[in-house]
C-alpha cells in the first residue's frame, strides 16, 4: 500500500517507541518524513536505516518545547522535501514514576511543557504549511490518562494528557475551514522503553495486563497504525476525534 505517496510528515518524538514505528510505517506507505526528536544519535540512525531501504527519511534535532526550533523543523521539512501535508505529535514524558507525594511545581511544569506545550507549538508551526497544500492532517498522541486516573502516576502527566484531548478539538473545529483535519489517539499500555519501568518487573507487568481485557500491552506498531489511519485518506470525514486504542482498558 502507498497511502501517502507525495506527502509529506513531520514526527516528533521519533527516535523510539510509537513514534519511530509511525516514521517506519509512513515511510513504507510512500511518505517523505521529517524524523524528529531531542537524541540525534537516535533519529539519525533510523533516518539512515530508511534511506538505506530505498525510502524517503530524514531527521531534525528538536526540542519540541521550543517555538523557535518548531519554526526552524518546519522551514526545514520544506526547503528539503517542498512542503507538508501531515503532522504527528507524539513528544511526550511520564515524568517517573510516583504521584502527587513525589510530584513538584518545577515537575509540573516540565510535564505539561513536553506533553501539552509541544503540541500546541508544533500545530501552530505547521498550519500555514499544511493549509498551502490545500489541507492535510493532524494526529496527536494521547494517553488514557485522559479518561481514567491512575495510582501512582504524576499529576502533570494527568493534566497534561487531558489537556491534549481537549486542544485536539479546539484546534479541529478551528482549522477545518483549511481543510485541516485534527485528531487524537490515546493508547494505554505500550511497550516501549519509556515504559520498561512497567515491562522489567514480571510481577509489575503481570499486574498491569490483568487489569486489560486483551490481556497483553500494545506493541508500538499497533498505535502507529492508528496514528496512519486517521492520517490517511481513510479517515478523511473524521477530525476533532479522540481515538482510544487501549485493549479494552477503559471499557471497565
Amino acid at each position: 500500500m502507498t497511502r501517502f505517496n507525495d506527502k509529506v510528515a513531520i514526527i516528533s518524538g521519533a527516535g523510539t517507541g510509537i513514534g519511530a514505528s509511525a516514521a517506519r510505517l509512513f515511510a513504507k506507505e510512500g511518505a517523505k518524513v521529517v524524523i524528529t526528536g531531542d537524541k540525534e544519535h537516535e533519529i539519525r540512525k533510523l533516518a539512515e536505516d530508511l534511506s538505506a531501504a530505498g525510502l524517503a527519511a530524514v531527521h531534525f534535532v528538536l526540542d519540541a518545547t521550543s517555538e523557535e526550533q518548531w519554526s526552524a523543523a518546519v522551514r526545514y521539512a520544506i526547503d528539503t522535501f517542498g512542503k507538508i501535508n501531515v503532522l504527528v505529535n507524539n513528544a511526550g514524558i511520564t515524568g517517573d514514576p510516583g504521584g502527587w507525594s513525589e510530584s513538584s511545581l518545577a515537575n509540573f511544569h516540565q510535564i505539561l511543557e513536553v506533553n501539552l506545550t509541544s503540541q500546541y507549538l508544533g500545530m501552530q508551526a505547521v498550519r500555514s504549511a499544511i493549509k498551502d497544500q490545500g489541507g492535510g492532517s493532524i494526529v496527536n498522541v494521547g494517553s488514557t490518562a485522559a479518561y481514567i486516573a491512575f495510582p501512582n502516576t504524576k499529576p502533570g502527566y494527568t493534566a497534561s494528557k487531558g489537556g491534549v484531548r481537549q486542544l485536539t478539538k479546539s484546534a479541529a473545529v478551528e482549522f477545518a475551514p483549511d481543510n485541516i483535519r485534527v485528531n487524537s489517539v490515546h493508547p494505554g499500555g505500550v511497550d516501549t522503553p519509556m515504559n520498561r519501568y512497567l515491562t522489567e518487573d514480571a510481577e509489575v507487568l503481570k499486574s498491569v495486563n490483568a487489569k486489560i481485557p486483551m490481556g497483553r500491552m500494545a506493541q508500538p506498531e499497533e498505535i502507529a497504525r492508528v496514528i496512519l489511519f486517521l492520517a490517511s485518506d481513510d479517515a478523511s470525514y473524521i477530525t476533532g476525534t479522540d481515538l482510544l486504542a487501549d485493549g479494552g482498558l477503559t471499557a471497565v
